[in-house]
C-alpha cells in the first residue's frame, strides 16, 4: 500500500479547517501513514472467529440505590448566592439567548 501523500494531508486539513503549513503536510503524512499501518496490521490478527469488541474486560455498572437522604433546602443552597431567581442561581447570560 503506498504511503499517504502530502496532497491527501492537505485534502484532510482542508476538510478539518486546519490551515497547515508545508513542512507540516510532509510530517503529519509521515504520521498518518505510521497510523495507517498499525491499523493495518490490526486488521491482520483479527481473524473471523474473534467477535469485534470496545473493551478488553467487561465493563459492569456499580451503581449503589437511588435513595432519599436529608440534604439542603433550596434556601439553604441559595444562601450564599451573589444572584438567584425564582430559587434558581443567577448567572450572567453568554449564548446571546432568552
Amino acid at each position: 500500500m503506498p504511503g499517504i501523500t502530502r496532497e491527501e494531508v492537505a485534502h484532510l486539513a482542508r476538510l478539518a479547517r486546519l490551515e497547515l503549513k508545508a513542512e507540516e503536510l510532509d510530517h503529519f503524512a509521515g504520521q498518518l501513514d505510521d497510523i495507517i499501518g498499525a491499523v493495518a496490521r490490526v486488521s491482520e490478527v483479527a481473524d473471523q472467529d474473534v467477535p469485534p469488541t470496545s473493551h478488553p474486560l467487561p465493563l459492569t455498572n456499580v451503581m449503589r440505590v437511588d435513595e432519599v437522604r436529608p440534604s439542603l433546602t433550596p434556601q439553604q443552597a441559595l444562601a450564599c448566592a451573589p444572584a438567584q431567581e425564582q430559587q434558581r442561581f443567577k448567572v450572567p447570560q453568554i449564548l446571546g439567548e432568552e
